[in-house]
């Protein structure tokens, strides 16, 4: 696998965290039935519901973490500065995804009525990134390394 096939694959798990990232900054603006929609804890649902800051701070600090998570994708094309721990920063968040990908995925195996489809769906989308993170890192990686 080449560097410019990584850097895609980087591009993308990039653009995906920053999409999530605008999904869940969507809910301050729509209400309670977005954070509902997008399977938000019910106390945060509950917030959204009776107008309290709980909501939209939590939505904000997810959404921050999606852009950080973004910024480390970039950052591992050489497109952007070097963040700190990139190394370490990649693999965990590759892990992190991969996981939450799987659990669904063989949930749904063992017992697909315990699972829906938007949730087993978003546990391949989850799966591909993860894979994104780890395998277009590990090109851009070894091309430099050559």
């Amino acid at each position: 696998m080449g560097r410019q096939y990584g850097i895609a694959l980087l591009l993308f798990a990039a653009l995906s965290a920053w999409l999530v990232a605008g999904a869940h900054l969507s809910c301050i603006y729509f209400g309670p039935q977005c954070y509902a929609a997008q399977m938000a804890p019910p106390f945060v649902v509950e917030s959204a519901q009776v107008g309290t800051m709980l909501a939209p701070i939590a939505t904000i600090a997810a959404s921050a973490i999606f852009v950080i998570l973004g910024c480390y994708a970039l950052s591992a094309t050489g497109l952007m500065r070097r963040l700190p721990l990139l190394n370490v920063g990649i693999y965990s968040i590759a892990l992190v995804c991969i996981i939450r990908g799987l659990l669904p995925i063989q949930l749904y195996v063992r017992h697909p009525e315990k699972i829906s489809n938007a949730v087993f769906w978003i546990g391949v989308a989850w799966l591909i990134v993860g894979l994104c993170y780890l395998l277009g890192y590990r090109a851009v990686k070894k091309q430099r390394a050559d």
